[in-house]
């Protein structure tokens, strides 16, 4: 199979709001495929319907070569979920809640303890299997979560936002993990995060410049005319991309005509890459949704 998700013409409503509008893509059979959005554009939406969680008003979306409407129980069979929020049972052990989700799974009994051992293994939470879940940390217990989603073998895995709420320290270990069964299991990863630095790109190849002038139209103007660099306004600020930031900032201020306030460089990251396609940052973007939902909202209470 070359294909581990295929998504074509996805919709989903609930009344007059579209949560997800036409969507199409596909997602590579051993690819960590990353799934990015602002607030309110779908992504969790997304996520139900290609678990069978919830159903598309159209459109088709097919995990692991089986449609997700038609074909529900083999699709759950083939997909392992890590929700946003915890869904551990904490007053059982962590061996316990793994042997629950097996029965539901239907794994072999015999294949059971080896593979038990295998996965906590790989997420370092062997030694503490007959601990009760309520005596784990909020890492331990995110790590507990991708150890049960692996458990019965699946061939995609479901992340949503994996580390949200995780202290810094956390976030880089569970992503490690995440590495690391990468590199042990025949496996698709397909993930949502908010989070930039978890997912920097450097295929942008230059840096983000952000800059507040005396007149940021002129600057933007003034840009064109002397760098011959395109710029706009993005979160207030003039917003341009350039190779070897840190050098071309002693250039902007002999050379623009406009009085420069502030300036920042940063190295390209995921929100760069939305801005590069899409024309909007992130926090753009859900402003523009945010603004979207109150007038329906406004909509529905005149009615």
């Amino acid at each position: 199979m070359t294909k581990a998700i295929e998504v074509s013409a996805l919709t989903k409503k609930y009344g007059e709001i579209d949560a997800v509008r036409g969507i199409d893509f596909e997602v590579a059979a051993g690819e960590t495929f990353g799934f990015l959005g602002p607030n309110g554009a779908g992504k969790s939406t997304t996520i139900k319907i290609l678990c069978t969680l919830a159903d598309p008003t159209s459109g088709s979306a097919r995990v692991a070569g089986h449609d997700v409407t038609r074909e529900r129980d083999t699709v759950r069979r083939n997909i392992g979920l890590v929700f946003q929020d915890t869904t551990l049972d904490s007053y059982l052990t962590g061996e316990q809640n793994l042997r629950f989700h097996a029965d539901l799974y239907g794994v072999p009994k015999a294949a059971f303890a080896p593979r038990l051992r295998q996965v906590l293994e790989m997420v370092g939470l062997w030694d503490r299997r007959r601990s009760v879940v309520a005596t784990y940390s909020g890492g331990m217990q995110r790590r507990l979560e991708i150890a049960r989603g692996l458990l019965h073998a699946p061939r995609v895995l479901f992340l949503d936002e994996p580390t949200v709420g995780l202290d810094p320290q956390t976030r880089v270990s569970i992503w490690e993990y995440i590495n690391d069964l990468k590199r042990r299991e025949d496996i698709t990863i397909f993930l949502t995060t908010h989070y930039m630095d978890e997912a920097e790109k450097a295929s942008i190849g230059k840096d983000r410049v952000q800059i507040s002038t005396a007149d940021d139209q002129a600057a933007i103007r003034a840009l064109d005319e002397v760098f011959g660099i395109e710029a706009a306004m993005h979160e207030n600020l003039v917003t341009f991309s350039v190779e070897s930031g840190e050098h071309f900032v002693p250039q902007l201020f002999a050379r623009l005509p406009v009085a420069i306030r502030s300036v920042s460089v940063s190295r390209p990251s995921l929100d760069d890459v939305f801005m590069s396609y899409t024309g909007k940052t992130i926090r753009d973007a859900e402003a523009s949704i945010g603004d979207r939902n109150r007038r329906i909202a406004t909509r529905f209470g005149r009615r």
